[in-house]
């Protein structure tokens, strides 16, 4: 009896009843979390919307009269359900949208800890081990400082959505009571994943996860697992062809990525990602220098120094996981995850940005299980272990709310970035649009010229600094600005600008020879006859006015300054009758 009793001690099946961490306890950390959560992201939660946010499909004025069902046309109909959710809520204003951003992100960290919980299961660890270290992963994924562009900026509502789905796929995949899975499981597998997939495309690889999964746990590092699921590979395997068949042609369509990108072969982009995926693991182990836009620069050459050995390295790190497979499965494991979820961005599609934050979101996930695995390893006590992974925890808290408060505005966003990195081309023109955006039109003019030391500037620059121009009530160097963007890009757009300018300037026969030239080149350019009404308007031509206000709200229904003047004009033509 004694060295039965010994032997029950210290079996791992009989671990849970003496040393496991009590459900109460999970309750109130998991409460405590998402506290922390919150407060890290209050900032950007009650911020505004930023850089391509103002581009969203709920910021038209086309979309409020729009159905239900004509948001849902076109690419990625789930994440345009989500704005549609926030736009019945809120409209255009902010709030709602990063609210439902932070929440989706406090799910994606519950998902996590399941997640690495099970895997933690499977790798023998059913003490406190276990939930502790699951715990800590879920922690570190919710407090990155490098996942704030991820939730705190609205245009990535994509990938906190399309992780949601993909991690709740996983989960229900993984918490199966059985190594075949059933029918039914099967199939909420299959409609979590076209959930995933209609929020972000890079979801698609779903199905090669679940095959990696099978092999190495189910039972072990055979392919009897992937033989008995294919219940689930048959139809999920066909939603992924034709998810990938989906992709390619978006590919195909587009000009920032696939390999339609102007001057960027796919073996340039190849090479300069054996760096970037070597700086995504940096960043998740010294979180420092993170950027809004860093501006990473593509390889010179297939011959690149550092991409060489990045890509040597790499392969290096692949033998090696395949090699300790078995004495080290969850960090072998992890690798091949991190690898299989970066790969839609970071391996031979070319993509105008080499490197961008939000990317790691979803492949966070492989870097989290390396970690679990490696903290396996690690025999100590669970006082140590508890108050290590607690000061990497509030450290990781720390940082995550610096990181974050940058999020809280445009401007110090991009005064962000451009201390970071000086010689930002596009990092300084976004700060001068922030300058002109706060009315802080004298230093939004310097910022432009600074812009324009950088790299000669182009039409869009040339009309942005001429309004800022405007705005510091200097009329006359606007109209240069102007006129310099005109010989780049005669456009109705900045003939219109030019027209008003001279119309400040006192020159209203100039002006309109300007806006003539506008509708010249756009008959249907409403912004051309709303600038005439008002020259005509400065003129006391009140009736000359209302008939191009009117002209101008029949070419645009939206414009509702073209509106407003319509009514002001017939006020006025009232009074003096």
């Amino acid at each position: 009896m004694g060295k039965r009793k010994v032997k029950t001690k210290n079996s791992t099946a009989a671990a849970p009843a003496s040393s496991g961490i009590e459900t109460w306890q999970l309750v109130l950390g998991g409460f405590l979390v998402l506290a922390v959560v919150y407060a890290i992201y209050r900032p950007a939660i009650h911020g505004p919307f930023l850089f391509d946010d103002k581009y969203l499909p709920f910021t038209h004025p086309n979309y409020k009269e729009l159905p239900l069902v004509r948001w849902l046309i076109g690419v990625r109909p789930t994440l345009m359900f989500s704005f549609w959710i926030n736009y019945q809520m809120s409209g255009d204003q902010p709030f709602t949208y990063h609210l439902l951003n932070v929440f989706l992100h406090m799910l994606n960290g519950l998902l996590i800890f399941l997640i690495l919980r099970k895997f933690l299961e499977w790798a023998k660890a059913v003490d406190w081990r276990r939930d502790l270290i699951a715990a800590f992963g879920a922690c570190i994924f919710l407090f990155h400082p490098v996942q704030t562009e991820a939730v705190a900026y609205v245009a990535s509502r994509s990938e906190s959505l399309s992780v949601f789905f993909f991690l709740a796929a996983f989960a229900v995949f993984l918490y199966r009571a059985s190594e075949a899975i059933t029918f039914p499981r099967a199939i909420l597998v299959l409609l979590l994943f076209g959930a995933a997939i209609t929020s972000k495309e890079h979801t698609a690889v779903l199905p090669f996860l679940l095959l990696l999964t099978d092999y190495f746990f189910n039972p072990g590092f055979s392919l009897r697992g992937v033989k008995r699921n294919w219940r689930l590979y048959a139809p999920v395997l066909v939603a992924g062809a034709a998810g990938f068949a989906f992709i390619l042609k978006k590919l195909a369509e587009s000009n920032t990525a696939g390999f339609r990108v102007e001057g960027l072969p796919w073996y340039i982009y190849f090479i300069t990602q054996c760096k970037v995926i070597w700086f995504y693991v940096r960043l998740y182990l010294l979180p420092v220098g993170l950027n809004v836009d860093h501006d990473y620069p593509m390889a010179g050459s297939v011959a690149d120094p550092w991409g060489l050995i990045g890509m040597a390295a790499l392969v290096a790190a692949v033998a090696l996981a395949w090699i300790y497979r078995r004495r080290a499965p969850l960090v072998s494991y992890g690798f091949y995850v991190f690898l299989l979820l970066l790969a839609p961005t970071s391996s031979f599609v070319p993509i105008m940005d080499a490197f961008v934050e939000r990317r790691l979101y979803l492949p966070m996930i492989g870097l989290l299980l390396i970690t679990a695995g490696l903290l396996l390893q690690w025999q100590t006590s669970r006082k140590t272990m508890t108050v290590a992974l607690t000061a990497a925890t509030v450290i990781t808290v720390y940082l995550g709310a610096q990181r974050a408060q940058v999020w809280a505005g445009a401007l110090p966003l991009w005064e962000d970035s451009v201390a970071k990195k000086p010689d930002n081309w596009r990092a300084n023109f976004q700060l001068a649009y922030a300058l002109y955006d706060a009315q802080r039109c004298t230093e939004a003019t310097a910022q432009y010229a600074k812009t324009a030391e950088l790299k000669k500037p182009d039409y869009r620059l040339l009309v942005d600094w001429a309004l800022a121009y405007d705005c510091a009530n200097d009329q006359t160097a606007a109209l240069a600005k102007l006129e310099q963007a005109a010989r780049l890009e005669p456009t109705a757009h900045v003939y219109s600008l030019i027209g008003m300018m001279y119309a400040k300037l006192g020159k209203p026969e100039l002006a309109l020879d300007a806006l003539a030239k506008a509708l010249r080149r756009d008959r249907n350019y409403a912004v051309a006859y709303f600038y005439r009404g008002n020259v005509f308007a400065a003129q006391g031509k009140q009736d000359r006015a209302l008939a191009e206000y009117e002209k101008a709200l029949r070419k645009d229904p939206t414009l509702e300054a073209a509106r407003r003047a319509i009514e002001r004009s017939k006020q006025s033509r009232g009074r003096s009758r």
